[in-house]
This record gives structure tokens, C-alpha cells and sequence, in this order.
């Protein structure tokens, strides 16, 4: 009988005939196909490196990121506390005055940021627009009440 130690195998495989032609066993389903090698070239056949280095880690592929120009960061954000009347006159004017002078910059480096330049100049213009229909609407305001008092003291006698 066996060793009780060792464990029996549960169905020993039965020897196969011999045939004159050998068979190689089939792959079972999982296995890789077999890769062939690529070969590249070498220096000796003529292959010459990159002159460049490789791209530093972080930068995402080598391609340096285009600047964002500052001024129409600025012209946007002072444009929006002028219009939320924060800084009603003037937030509005430091805007569009940076937007414009932001726009020639864009112009001549080729930075990033012409949308918010562009947004910066709107709405500090409509910060404006709306600062003097305020003005002349808080004018004319004072200036219908004045009348109203003068014209009610003088009836009364």
C-alpha cells in the first residue's frame, strides 16, 4: 500500500504510444503567444540619440504650460468688485484701463488670458455705464424733491 504521508495522486495520466510523428502538446488557454524580438539599431549602424533631453517630471509630456497674463487677472477681478459696487468708479476704471493695457500685452508676448482681459474691459465699461445712469438718476432725484419743497412753501401764503 502507499505512505500515508504522501498524498495520492487522483488521476495519474496513462502512458501514451508512441507515433511516428511527434505531436507537441496544445498551449494551454492562458498562455502568451511567443513575442518576437524587435531589433533597433545601434550606433553602429547609424543611429544617433535625441539631442534633447528627456521631459522633466511634472511638466505633463515636455511642453512647457503657456503663462497667464497677470494684468487681465487683475482687470477682471477689480471689473467685478467695481460692478458689485465694492469700489463702484473705481474698480470699474482701474479695470478697463488694466484690461487694455493687458490686451497689448497679450498681443505682443503671446501669453494666455485675452478672455479675461476681454471680460475685465465689459464689464468695467458696464460698471461704468451703470455708475452714471446712477449718478444721473440720484441727480435728477435731488433735484425733483428741491422742487417739491419749493413749490409747496410758496402755495401755503
Amino acid at each position: 500500500m502507499s505512505d500515508p504521508a504522501q498524498p495520492q495522486q487522483p488521476n495519474p495520466t496513462p502512458p501514451q504510444p508512441a507515433s511516428a510523428s511527434p505531436v507537441p502538446p496544445p498551449a494551454p488557454p492562458y498562455a502568451t503567444p511567443p513575442q518576437q524580438q524587435e531589433s533597433y539599431p545601434s550606433a553602429a549602424q547609424g543611429y544617433q540619440p535625441a539631442a534633447y533631453p528627456p521631459p522633466a517630471y511634472g511638466y505633463g509630456g515636455g511642453y512647457a504650460q503657456q503663462k497667464t497674463n497677470a494684468l487681465s487677472i487683475v482687470s477682471m477681478i477689480s471689473s467685478i468688485v467695481g460692478f458689485i459696487w465694492i469700489l463702484p468708479i473705481i474698480g470699474s476704471i482701474a479695470g478697463v484701463i488694466m484690461g487694455h493695457i493687458s490686451l497689448s500685452q497679450i498681443k505682443r508676448t503671446g501669453e494666455k488670458g485675452r478672455g479675461m482681459a476681454l471680460a475685465g474691459l465689459i464689464v468695467g465699461y458696464a460698471g461704468l455705464a451703470l455708475a452714471v445712469v446712477g449718478i444721473i438718476l440720484f441727480a435728477s432725484f435731488i433735484g425733483w424733491a428741491i422742487e417739491q419743497d419749493t413749490s409747496n412753501s410758496y402755495s401755503s401764503f
